[in-house]
């Protein structure tokens, strides 16, 4: 399966976490299935992980992230998406993530945001034969297979 993660899942999967982000994350490593990212969500998890609120949540390093980060580029397939038309209408940032899973023929775009699940959003997804998932569901998916 090939799996796009959005910031907020790969921000929660994190060293210092035990949650289904960082099981996805475990599962991926072990192989058997593709990450695709791209330099728009290295950059935004980078970003986000040096927040303040999170740094007091889990206290990562420079380094932790830049581990973190290196880690999801070493296990990933990295593509260099165009955003072509606005598709998430709430939140036209989103719209770099959408467009990574298109670039990289993802099965999977794996987010906790709910902008993806509009239907709109999903509809456009579907004709690109990508499925969206939270992080609950991929896991259980990922543990059936």
């Amino acid at each position: 399966m090939r799996i796009v993660l959005d910031t907020n899942v790969l921000v929660r999967a994190n060293i210092r976490t035990h949650g289904p982000a960082h099981e996805i994350l475990l599962t991926l490593l072990v192989g058997g299935h593709t990450l695709i990212t791209s330099p728009f969500l290295l950059a935004e998890t980078e970003r986000v992980l040096a927040y303040p609120r999170l740094q007091r949540l889990w206290r990562l390093t420079p380094q932790d992230i830049q581990e973190h980060i290196g880690l999801i580029e070493k296990i990933s397939s990295l593509v260099h998406p165009v955003v072509e038309a606005p598709v998430v209408l709430e939140d036209p940032n989103d719209d770099p993530v959408i467009y990574t899973a298109v670039s990289g023929k993802a099965d999977v775009l794996c987010t906790l945001d709910r902008d993806f699940f509009r239907r709109d959003v999903i509809q456009f997804a579907q004709r690109h034969g990508i499925r969206i998932f939270t992080d609950l569901q991929l896991l259980s998916q990922l543990m059936y297979e």
